[in-house]
């Protein structure tokens, strides 16, 4: 196979000495946004090392999965490296996109128990749950949420909360308490400015409203399917909890939340949070880095908290990626270069202090690891209870039919939440009819 080939030439040329390869000029592409520029920042010194020079391909969230597995789909040649979403694993495997590291790892002695099991598991294997590797975690990330620390403590607001439910403000550890303290928020002024509760994911187009809405159906009871019988999706997709957890979160939506936020994602989210319109944001933990650091907001004004508990227990969705080398690349020799550099624990300590988010167990296990920022206790947390969505090789197909059925409900108000799961596991059914798994 030409992956594992690939794997053994470039091997070869690592093992021979660092002096004796050429310098390269190596392109990564990846998402547009706060963490690909401490990627910059970091990757010098992979420049300084290797003398390779390092290109960057960065391409907005809204349009990153379009541009970058149309590249990948084609064959093309622009990335020699790819930080691609967890979902993309199935495809990049199969398809024969990503080369395989198993060969890789086992030569320079990188072990996938070093990382945090959850992103091993979310960004490098496929098959799931067998040791077959196609990245290396990259970016740890999961859906939690930012709160007004500066609002919940005011004396007016504790009285007047505690007025309401008979008991003090605090971080909400159930997502009923969360849904409380949104409402309690909604159109309350403060400082002379009407407020909202709570900035939710909703948007339409590309992944949004699937990445906000699994964090009340997994907490209510919703599975992917029967975890005995792979694909089995009736009564595990549509379960009466599962309807339950989609009837929250349109509830959430509608009695907590800003007019106008019926399309939002992670940059209308953090926009409505630093400008002071909502009292809570769900998103991605990506963004806390930016709030400690906003005028506004940060500097101790906010807080952080991992998705809370619901009737079926405590998950958040993941999101985060790995880095792989793209099978199309003619530098592959040099681009797992990068990967060996990358992996190192100094470097992966030095991507922490940049902002990005390490998933080496070295990084996060390390004593001063929890109160190094403000936010590193609740990101240990929520690694600790993550759910992924599918990531099947027709994962795209899978994620529009979810994207309609769950927009249709939460949003537009069309249906209920039970028609709205029948008609998703009809949909999911069909996929994978189509893809020869059922």
């Amino acid at each position: 196979m030409r992956n594992n080939l690939t794997c053994t030439v470039a091997l070869a040329a690592l093992t021979a000495g660092a002096g004796v390869a050429s310098a390269e000029d190596l392109t990564l592409c990846w998402a547009a946004w706060d963490p690909a520029n401490a990627l910059i920042e970091l990757s010098k010194d992979f420049e300084e090392k290797s003398g390779h020079k390092m290109s960057f391909e960065f391409v907005p969230w809204p349009n990153f999965a379009d541009r970058m597995l149309n590249e990948l789909n084609s064959g093309g040649k622009l990335c020699d490296l790819m930080i691609g979403d967890s979902q993309w694993i199935g495809g990049g495997a199969e398809n024969g996109h990503y080369v395989k590291l198993n060969d890789f790892f086992d030569a320079e002695g990188i072990t996938m128990e070093d990382f945090i099991p959850a992103t091993v598991t979310g960004y490098a294997e496929w098959p799931k749950n067998t040791p077959n590797y196609w990245a290396l975690p990259a970016f740890g990330d999961v859906v939690g949420w930012t709160y007004r620390k500066d609002w919940f403590e005011r004396p007016e607001i504790q009285e007047a909360y505690k007025a309401k439910h008979g008991h003090d403000l605090a971080v909400p550890e159930t997502l009923d308490e969360l849904k409380n303290i949104a409402q309690f928020f909604q159109e309350r002024e403060i400082d002379g400015t009407k407020v909202y509760g709570a900035a939710i994911y909703t948007e339409r187009g590309s992944e949004g409203i699937t990445m906000g809405v699994t964090n009340a159906l997994y907490n209510y009871g919703f599975e992917y399917g029967n975890p005995e019988s792979p694909y089995e999706l009736e009564g595990f997709v549509n379960s009466a909890e599962a309807a339950a957890g989609l009837e929250f979160y349109k509830t959430l939506y509608d009695t907590a939340t800003p007019p106008g936020s019926s399309n939002w994602y992670m940059g209308e989210n953090i926009d409505a949070y630093k400008s002071g319109q909502v009292a809570l944001q769900m998103n991605f933990a990506f963004i806390w880095p930016g709030v400690e650091a906003d005028p506004n907001v940060g500097g101790g004004k906010s807080g952080y908290f991992p998705n809370p508990a619901g009737p079926s227990g405590q998950f958040a969705q993941l999101g985060g990626q790995g880095i792989s080398v793209v099978a199309y690349s003619d530098k592959q020799d040099a681009a797992l270069e990068y990967i060996k550099w990358f992996a190192q624990p100094d470097i992966q300590a030095r991507w922490w202090e940049l902002g990005g988010y390490s998933a080496l167990k070295a990084v996060v296990e390390d004593p001063g690891f929890a109160t190094s920022q403000p936010y590193a206790q609740t990101f240990l947390d929520s690694m600790a209870i993550v759910k992924d969505f599918w990531a099947e090789p027709t994962y795209a197909e899978l994620l529009l039919a979810m994207q309609q059925r769950v927009h249709d409900y939460v949003i537009a108000g069309n249906g209920t939440a039970q028609t709205a799961l029948d008609g998703l596991v009809k949909d999911w059914v069909e996929v994978f009819e189509d893809d020869g798994k059922i």
